[in-house]
């Protein structure tokens, strides 16, 4: 049995406009100490996926469908009470822009202390001790000085680690980062990563990492889950998914990527056309009327996510044909 299984998650917003169908049929597995990359664009469901498996997509305009199973418990199902227990402890998460989530007039250790006192019943003192080794785990220097400060005080990329340090401070089964380097120069991108794929192997975690790039995540993790209109277009390992892309719209997220061994004179070539709006999705396939491979039959049925090898899956009939 897989650690983390999303088993058809449907995730829908009532709006103004009508219904936004976020997640559309989701499934995926992860197991104890691998890592799994969720990539696409913004809107394409990849967050609203991550956030459901902590419930924290739950609200009274929220329509949720299927399965979030750990360790054969499902979490979509589970009372809130309940699932606060499980928050931090079982699941955690690195949250986009830590800046935004790291309250400025704290200081760092403050904030890993609450979250440590927050579940386990431990004095001030020994929690201040777990921020300190937490601190020194994640790579910031001097952590028995760097405990007491404010996070304007620090720079991004260890503001970062202090967010993945508050995320370990329970030692959780299944860590998920969300755009953990969006906001980072490309040194520091690197480390980051690094930094989480040292700390899998270390506690033995399932590490879940969501992406808009698939450039930056493809050397940390061991699969690639591409995500298009809410849902999975192709799946496979990484190395499968970089060196044989196979849905146009992998295709194209690789064509966009900047490469900095490339000539200095070559060009990106865009993705044509914009997302589908998620109110409002065309029938058959939702990435048809952007696809240079288009059929008419692609705008009659969803296409399923079909084995093509051993390690590889796409949504594509077009291109299975063709193999």
């Amino acid at each position: 049995m897989a650690l983390l299984e999303i088993r058809d998650l449907r995730v829908a917003f009532r709006v103004r406009e009508g219904l936004v169908h976020a997640v559309n049929g989701v499934q995926l597995t992860l197991d104890r100490g691998r890592t799994l990359g969720l990539v696409g664009e913004s809107g394409s469901g990849k967050s609203v996926t991550s956030l459901t498996v902590l419930g924290l997509t739950r609200a009274p305009n929220a329509e949720i469908a299927g399965q979030v199973l750990l360790d054969g418990v499902d979490l979509v199902a589970m009372p809130e009470e309940e699932l606060r227990n499980v928050r931090g402890r079982r699941v955690a998460m690195v949250f986009q822009d830590p800046l935004s989530s790291l309250h400025p007039m704290h200081r760092i250790g403050w904030q890993i202390i609450e979250a440590i006192q927050a579940h386990e019943t431990v004095g001030k003192k020994t929690a201040r001790a777990r921020a300190v080794d937490l601190l020194r785990d994640v790579g910031i220097p001097s952590p028995e000085q760097r405990v007491d400060a404010y996070p304007h005080e620090l720079s991004g990329g260890m503001r970062q680690r202090v967010m993945i340090a508050m995320a370990l401070a329970l030692d959780p089964d299944v860590l998920i980062a969300d755009e953990p380097t969006s906001a980072l120069d490309v040194t520091v991108q690197s480390q980051i990563l690094e930094l989480l794929a040292r700390l899998r192997d270390e506690k033995g975690m399932a590490l879940l990492i969501v992406s808009h790039d698939l450039g930056v995540i493809a050397e940390q993790t061991d699969e690639i889950a591409v995500m298009y209109a809410g849902r999975i277009v192709e799946r496979g390992t990484a190395d499968a998914v970089i060196e044989r892309p196979l849905h146009p719209y992998t295709r194209g997220l690789l064509a966009s990527i900047p490469h900095v061994d490339g000539p200095r004179s070559s060009r990106l070539t865009p993705i044509p056309g914009a997302p589908p709006s998620a109110v409002s999705l065309p029938p058959g396939c939702a990435f048809h009327a952007r696809c240079p491979l288009a059929r008419p039959s692609c705008r009659e049925r969803v296409p399923e996510l079909a084995q093509v090898g051993e390690d590889h899956r796409i949504a594509c009939p077009v291109v299975r044909e063709g193999l």
